[in-house]
């Protein structure tokens, strides 16, 4: 497995920066909605009767900004797991190899 986080792996291959695209597109519509449940909720606690259907929004919009590191850390998981074809290693890249002396 390669390492988290290794942002050369985003463009590492077609199939990769497709993934990437797609990972990318998902945490902006659960960016959109928690941003807009945050709104509808806000615009709720100027009635007292929306006050409850306010809080419920603004729970479901926390929970949809907790979803976006969950996202992130899905994306990373799929591109270090993902094999990297040999012409799109970088120029002198070799796989890593268990040390001879261990």
């Amino acid at each position: 497995m390669s390492r988290l986080f290794d942002y050369a792996l985003r463009s590492a291959s077609p199939n990769h920066a497709e993934i990437v695209r797609k990972y990318e597109l998902y945490r902006t519509i659960v960016e959109f909605l928690a941003a807009v449940l945050f709104i509808i909720g806000s615009v709720f606690f100027f009635y007292e009767s929306l006050v409850y259907a306010g809080t419920w929004l603004f729970l479901i919009g926390s929970i949809f900004f907790a979803i976006r590191p969950s996202i992130r850390l899905l994306l990373e998981l799929r591109l270090a797991n993902l094999p990297v074809p040999q012409e799109f290693r970088p120029y002198g890249a070799a796989p890593l190899q268990k040390d001879p002396e261990a």
